[in-house]
């Protein structure tokens, strides 16, 4: 059976109780965690090792707050005030952990549904996601990792071309697949508003809700936005529940055209943030 699961953040409790409501087999089961595995929660280490130890049986995708860690951990960016990733950086296992991190995902197409961390941009169909997904990753694997780190951070180019080249097309692509809430009917990108969808800019909407995007028609489930809470529509699953926050964490169960949505209460409860 296939279970999605949405923001987890380090709250490895809860994701040991979802596991155990599923009755998950890693014999029998596979599980896609849809980013932000770590970071804010109180047990971002225990959750790493948890899922690094599943082997096969997760599948993991890159968040921002996974891209922060690797940051952080190859020197590039500082532990900020809110983070909880001293766990990490101070284990006895940090290189493989951190490597076994950077070997994660952007983006993937398994059982029928396209999953991302936050969003696809109005042009991008599957093909195009998974590809500019694939160059991050080759970049994320290869020698110039904290090189690309340092260039990674910024909230430009803000729209979508196919010209785009270098840092700049790499960039985007990063902001898109683990930023992205809303943007607008060109593909302009909106990477400061964090509220839930009603809050959207003038001008802009909620990724999904673009007319005529190129991946319509492609079931696409995606976290990141715990403030739209769960949205559940036959092509559409937002998991991110806000389990960091005080409120749940979620997994959909995929069987052919069915499926189920399963919920566990987290007890964590922070001030949310980006």
């Amino acid at each position: 059976m296939n279970y999605l699961i949405g923001d987890v953040q380090g709250c490895c409790d809860a994701l040991e109780r979802l596991l155990a409501q599923i009755d998950f087999s890693p014999s029998r089961d596979r599980l896609w965690l849809l980013g932000d595995l770590v970071n804010r929660g109180p047990r971002s280490l225990a959750t790493l090792r948890r899922l690094q130890a599943l082997g096969s049986a997760a599948t993991c995708l890159l968040g921002n707050h996974d891209l922060h860690l690797l940051a952080v951990a190859h020197g590039v960016r500082r532990v900020s005030g809110g983070d909880t990733l001293d766990d990490i950086l101070a284990a006895p296992d940090r290189p493989a952990l951190v490597d076994w991190l950077r070997q994660q995902h952007l983006a993937r197409y398994e059982a029928g549904w396209l999953m991302v961390h936050a969003g696809v941009v109005p042009t991008w169909s599957l093909q195009d996601t998974l590809a500019l997904a694939g160059e991050v990753e080759t970049v994320l694997r290869g020698p110039d990792l904290p090189g690309f780190l340092h260039a990674m951070y910024g909230n430009e180019p803000e729209r979508w071309s196919p010209s785009l080249t270098g840092t700049d097309r790499l960039r985007f692509t990063v902001n898109a697949l683990t930023r992205l809430r809303f943007c607008s009917a060109d593909g302009r990108l909106d990477l400061k508003t964090k509220d839930g969808a009603a809050a959207a800019p003038a001008g802009f909407m909620p990724w999904f809700d673009v007319p005529g995007r190129a991946s319509r028609g492609t079931p696409i489930a995606f976290g990141h936005w715990s403030t739209l809470g769960l949205l559940d529509r036959p092509d559409l699953l937002g998991l991110d529940t806000g389990c960091v926050w005080g409120g749940r964490l979620t997994a959909a169960r995929l069987d052919g055209a069915e499926r189920e949505i399963i919920q566990v209460d987290c007890e964590q409860a922070r001030r949310p943030g980006p």
